[in-house]
């Protein structure tokens, strides 16, 4: 019964990062097909995009801690 919530987590972590690979590979495919775009470019906004998605994910970290403190959850370990 606990081998359930681990092959789900495994196959999460298999789909997300297929499609990470293949939404990657599209945009390097269609950037390499424009030329009037720069390599520069495409790296920059892709270190903030990525710059993105860490602040909000310890933003959403920190707000569901703080919720479950305010809750009064025993959060230690």
């Amino acid at each position: 019964m606990n081998s359930i919530p681990v092959s789900f987590v495994i196959f999460k972590i298999l789909v997300l990062s297929i499609g990470m690979y293949l939404a990657v590979k599209w945009h390097y495919v269609r950037g390499q097909k424009d030329k009037n775009q720069k390599t520069a470019a495409v790296l920059l906004t892709s270190i903030k995009v990525g710059a993105a998605f860490v602040a909000s994910s310890f933003l959403m970290l920190f707000l569901t801690l703080e919720f479950c403190k305010r809750m009064g959850l025993d959060l230690t370990m």
